[in-house]
């Protein structure tokens, strides 16, 4: 979850109100944070945040604005300002198939310190990581304003043909090079993995801004204290997620003592004027709020709850979300503020009204009966992660997709969708200890979701497989046999495909003409893939559909 940093008097100057620690632990919960710590010497403040959804909160300026609403310094959706310009940032129609979007804002008349520029690097750091997928969806460069020369100009040049001194370098270096050899550029040289093009910033000199989403300039990208004039962009690979991430910047910098100048950004065949404050506009009701939160309020009480949670509020219930919030998808986010506001501290306990027994389903049961057989022949139990990514899942088992559930916003590429299958967490396993001695036979039990049709189906899975010298089709049926006699169940295997094993050594299961499992000797290449260098077989058996099966015998 996203941690920031702060020093508790720049948090009492920005509020205008002198806190004590125990008070922030309190307004934290409002965020839904934590206090995790206070050092009275360094007057540092940290605070996890245990909600993704609300990015504004990574920076001390977010929070500040939240506790200013809270304490009733402000009421409804905070002031901002945006003063038109004549800043334009022309976009290339080249960079359309590497990365598209940029968005921007000139930031002017504020001195920045040591301390402002640490605070304004991690705001752009925590955006970039975690909202922004690792600077996928969303890169944010900052610059000194004093050394550009307008317009900017946006576009994709081949990797050889632009150079300049990188950050932190002190020789110049072309596009290529920076990907292969400066440490920020191999970190993040993933992005472009398949680009024939790389984008590149420059301004109306020719002076190379930066690298996006790589790298800035070491002249005009570095911004040093006594700086007062600053410009801001952010590329990425959709629209929403960068005006979303320059409203972020743009209010911290305004909260700052900042005056914001917008910066026309003009496409191929279109222009936008960012920042783009947000219009959105959502319908609540007396009713939603009476069914979700079982209070009775009034419309002035809802309205001066959501004002504090920073919302514009009409005598409709017709609430305007600010500009630096895009989580609001339902009705029920906005009455969840009403909920923190009103404190859930105060809410009436309510009796039960019910009493059952507990009790181990069926499923379960047979589950674990079958994981007791697995141990009683030797195999050891792990477990993975329910979250896993598609070149575990597909590319190194030598399969294409066949119908993952991902994650919209993951924090890591590495749990990026959820598991469709067992085996490949169990190669992986493999994959990770070769260190220790053979043989190696493990099984894990769990659930995977895929997509059947037009639904999302959970199904309950238990895969095994065994790792040595002498590994064969013969030692894993051997297996099956003993799973399925012990459990009574009469059953087949026929030929079959499956790329993941070796043709003519795999087998689909079948029980009462229902296939219920894959059963084989792994590929060579799926080996390779993983870096394992000794014969595996394996086997992964739909324990729901056999319990389905066996349940009806």
């Amino acid at each position: 979850m996203p941690t920031i940093k702060f020093s508790l008097k720049d948090l009492q100057n920005l509020v205008g109100k002198k806190l004590e620690i125990d008070e922030v632990s309190k307004l934290v919960e409002y965020g839904k944070g934590e206090l995790e710590g206070y050092d009275k010497d360094s007057d540092e403040v940290s605070v996890e945040f245990g909600d993704t959804n609300l990015p504004y909160l990574w920076s001390i300026e977010g929070f500040a604005r939240l506790v200013n609403g809270v304490l009733g310094g402000c009421k409804g959706i905070p002031k901002i300002e945006i003063k038109k310009s004549d800043y334009k940032l022309i976009v290339d129609e080249s960079v359309k198939y590497v990365r598209p979007y940029i968005a921007a804002f000139v930031a002017k008349g504020h001195k920045v310190d040591d301390y402002l520029i640490k605070q304004m690097i991690q705001l752009q750091e925590k955006l970039c990581e975690s909202y922004g997928r690792r600077r996928l969806k969303v890169a944010i460069g900052v610059y000194s304003y004093d050394k550009i020369k307008f317009p900017v100009h946006y576009k994709a040049t081949s990797p050889e043909s632009v150079k300049f001194i990188p950050l932190e370098f002190k020789k110049e270096m072309t596009q290529q090079e920076i990907l292969e050899e400066h440490p920020t550029g191999k970190e993040y040289a993933w992005i472009l993995k398949d680009a024939k093009k790389y984008p590149i910033l420059v301004d109306s000199a020719d002076s190379v801004l930066s690298f996006p989403p790589i790298i800035n300039s070491n002249l005009t990208g570095r911004v040093v204290s006594g700086e007062e004039h600053l410009f801001v962009e952010c590329t990425g690979i959709e629209l929403e997620p960068l005006l979303l991430a320059m409203n972020i910047m743009a209010y911290a910098f305004y909260d700052r003592g900042f005056e914001i100048y917008s910066v026309d950004v003009k496409y191929e065949n279109k222009k936008i004027t960012t920042p783009l404050l947000f219009n959105d506009k959502i319908k609540i009701t007396l009713e939603q709020v009476k069914s979700l939160l079982g209070l009775e309020l009034k419309n002035s009480e809802i309205k001066m709850l959501l004002e504090k949670m920073g919302y514009d509020v009409g005598s409709d219930l017709n609430v305007k979300i600010p500009s630096y919030r895009k989580d609001i998808l339902h009705p029920n986010d906005v009455i969840e503020d009403i909920g923190i506001a009103y404190g859930y501290d105060k809410f009436d306990e309510i009796p039960l009204t019910s009493y059952t027994v507990g009790e181990t389903s069926l499923l379960v049961k047979f589950r674990n009966n079958i994981r007791e057989m697995l141990i009683g022949l030797g195999f050891q139990e792990v477990l993975s992660p329910i979250l896993s990514n598609k070149a575990v899942l597909y590319d190194k088992m030598n399969i294409p997709d066949f119908g993952t559930i991902e994650l919209t916003n993951f924090m890591s590429e590495t749990y990026s969708c959820v598991r469709s299958w067992l085996l490949p967490m169990l190669i992986d396993f493999l994959s990770k200890n070769k260190h220790f001695e053979y043989p190696q036979r493990v099984f894990e039990q769990g659930l995977v979701t895929v997509h059947k049709g037009d639904s999302v189906v959970d199904y309950e899975r238990i895969a095994v497989v065994s790792a040595n010298d002498k590994a064969d089709y013969t030692e894993i049926r051997q297996v099956i046999d003993y799973l399925f006699r012990m459990l009574d169940v009469s059953y087949s295997v026929e030929d079959c495909e499956h790329d993941s094993f070796i043709p003519g050594r795999v087998g689909r299961v079948i029980v009462n003409g229902k296939k219920v499992a894959y059963i084989g000797e792994i590929s060579p290449k799926v080996l390779n893939n993983n870096g394992i260098e000794v014969p595996v077989v394996g086997l992964e058996l739909n324990i729901s559909e056999l319990f389905e099966i066996v349940g009806k015998n």
